[in-house]
């Protein structure tokens, strides 16, 4: 059969295949391509060769590009003025229990509204979503009041880790993926399982969950990133020294140790989220992808 659809695209079939319609059309998307990467790159780049730099070379102008003398001893010295060991392990204790906290109550209430179907579902995701377009900083103060005094159950939250699982646990974004992918499962596996007697806890935990990996993967990583990287809300309510997050602990030091010190704390907090990235990259795709198409 003759295919008559065309794609409309900027350039057209005909450019692309002369000789100089390829050479401007590789030429412009490499270009395109290397000055978005330098945007992105180019400040973790200043961050780390920064961190090598004397605190005379950083503020020399104009700036160099390249240290002239490297000193890879900053990044073992910060580590211990830091006390960085102790912010990471904090940290990575605050991120796995706000992980397995939000997976069971997001799971839950994106399996409740795609597949079990309450009375005004739909109202309720509209609710969840609508969370999203307010900015966090409006509800810093309502928030907190809640944590330094829990409505009827009267439990006082500062420096616990409860002050950081409870809010990160419910996620609307993270609810929407869920549901957006669930929504994506037949039905018929869920029927064939009622008409064997399976509960649905059961559907969920034996059916659900073990083809739902690639959007749970997503939904972990973001909920980790977002435990490292968040400043505002764990200066508020981890004020113990003792119990900072690596954001936080690296703040409050900054004032008693040289640029390139701090530069090189910045860069050891990195590495971790540089590390997950490029392991679960593939993850993060296939779950963003996986269930925006049916059939």
């Amino acid at each position: 059969m003759l295919n008559t659809g065309h794609t409309r695209t900027i350039v057209s079939p005909l450019e692309l295949r002369s000789r100089w319609g390829r050479r401007i059309y590789w030429a412009l998307l490499t270009a395109v391509v290397v000055v978005f990467t330098l945007v992105f790159v180019f400040p973790f780049y200043w961050m780390v060769t920064g961190a090598m730099k004397t605190g005379e070379e950083i503020a020399r102008m104009p700036p160099t590009l390249f240290p002239e003398s490297p000193d890879f001893s900053v990044f073992a010295d910060a580590w211990e003025l830091f006390d960085i060991g102790t912010l990471l392990r904090n940290t990575l204790f605050y991120a796995v229990g706000a992980w397995l906290f939000a997976l069971a109550v997001d799971v839950c209430a994106a399996y409740a509204l795609s597949k079990l179907r309450p009375m005004f579902g739909n109202v309720i995701l509209a609710g969840m979503l609508a969370t999203l377009m307010i900015p966090p900083i409006v509800v810093m103060i309502p928030a907190y009041i809640t944590v330094t005094d829990v409505p009827i159950f009267g439990w006082q939250l500062l420096n616990s880790p409860w002050a950081i699982w409870f809010p990160v646990a419910a996620n609307g974004f993270n609810v929407f993926l869920l549901k957006r992918f669930f929504d994506s499962i037949p039905n018929e596996l869920l029927e064939a399982a009622e008409i064997d007697g399976v509960p649905p806890w059961r559907v969920l935990w034996s059916i659900i969950l073990p083809i739902s990996r690639p959007i749970l993967g997503v939904v972990s990583i973001f909920t980790v990133v977002l435990v490292f990287k968040d400043f505002v809300w764990p200066l508020l309510v981890l004020p113990d020294s003792e119990k900072m997050t690596l954001s936080v602990g690296l703040s409050q030091t900054a004032g008693a140790v040289t640029q390139n010190q701090i530069m090189a704390g910045l860069v050891i907090a990195s590495v971790p989220m540089i590390v997950v990235f490029f392991l679960f990259q593939r993850s993060i795709m296939a779950g963003l992808t996986a269930g925006s198409l049916k059939g």
